[in-house]
């Protein structure tokens, strides 16, 4: 054998074993998404059965993985959850959750509506939008990121048939994001062309409004695994919260808390751009205080195009500076 035949023999081994090599981790991606895949039809599976056991029906119908091999999808036909001892039922249209080979930890979600839900002390819910999808950025033992957007979104009471359903409010988009920070949680979020439908509200109008900003529920982490069923003992600290339409603007921004006893503390400070704008408003919401708003907004825009001012609540005691406000009541 001359040394050219031993030469040309050496390039065609390497390339039989680099072939062999992606053969072998082809075949091992394959196991791993095929035995996942099934992992998922299971452990849905037995979380249905458990929640029977509980007397909870949930389902998630059709229930669906494909997307081998380039991508992992979970789909079903529809979402549903009913618990009668605590009256909690919420059921919605078909979901798709899909994370590319590229990016496994990063899935993308969206869901049709509409959403129906039924809450205590709350009347039943008709919740409906064009484009609704959700990003989820996985980690252990929580996720790192949760965004949800929206576009068309709609709400009105759940039509029945002794009832015809009445309109609550319609948005243009919504946005929101929650992300861990240590055991607290930020939320941050935003909405545009929001439409608060008079008959919601007794008759007041609004006009269509925008908003957004950014807040910390303190020990988030801990609420979210287990909600508690009181607002008593927890705390938001409001980085920036603020609604505007047109020039007017008014923007919150501190700390509240709730005490065992259900008062509430807050060190706020509000501070608002174009007072006339915002009186003009608030007049036309609560005509019966017309006058009133109309005096008070008046000598605030005295301090300028754009004042602030603190408002303190102790131990459910109001004030706006040095002006009383009155006593909120202990909430539940």
């Amino acid at each position: 054998m001359t040394s050219s035949d031993e030469r040309s023999r050496k390039p065609r081994r390497r390339l039989f074993w680099l072939a062999a090599f992606i053969v072998v981790l082809f075949a091992i991606y394959s196991a791993g998404w095929f035995y996942l895949a099934d992992r998922v039809k299971t452990e849905a599976e037995r979380a249905v059965v458990e929640l029977g056991g509980k007397g909870i029906k949930a389902d998630c119908a059709n229930l669906t993985v494909s997307g081998y091999p380039l991508s992992f999808a979970v789909s079903c036909d529809s979402l549903a959850y009913q618990d009668d001892a605590q009256n909690v039922a919420a059921s919605a249209g078909d979901f798709n959750a899909v994370a590319q080979i590229t990016r496994p930890f990063s899935p993308v979600a969206d869901l049709r509506g509409p959403l129906r839900t039924v809450a205590p002390g709350m009347p039943p819910l008709w919740l409906d939008w064009d484009k609704l999808n959700a990003t989820v950025k996985l980690s252990w033992p929580l996720p790192r990121g949760v965004a949800l957007q929206a576009e068309g979104l709609s709400g009105q009471t759940d039509p029945s048939d002794d009832t015809d359903p009445v309109q609550l409010f319609s948005a243009g988009k919504a946005a929101g994001q929650l992300q861990p920070n240590g055991q607290d949680v930020v939320y941050t979020g935003s909405f545009g062309d929001l439409n608060i439908n008079p008959d919601a509200i007794g008759g007041r109008v609004l006009p269509a409004l925008d908003g957004g900003g950014e807040a910390t529920l303190k020990n988030g982490v801990a609420l979210i695994a287990a909600p508690p069923k009181s607002l008593r003992g927890q705390s938001v600290d409001i980085a920036k919260l603020d609604l505007s339409s047109g020039t007017a603007r008014v923007t919150v921004s501190g700390p509240v808390s709730v005490d065992a006893d259900g008062l509430i503390d807050a060190n706020l400070t509000i501070k608002l751009k174009d007072p006339k704008a915002v009186a003009a408003i608030l007049a036309g919401a609560i005509p019966e205080h017309k006058g009133e708003i109309e005096q008070g907004f008046a000598g605030l825009a005295m301090l300028g195009n754009e004042p602030s001012m603190p408002l303190k609540i102790v131990k459910g005691k109001a004030s706006l500076g040095f002006i009383p406000l009155g006593k909120i009541k202990p909430v539940d």
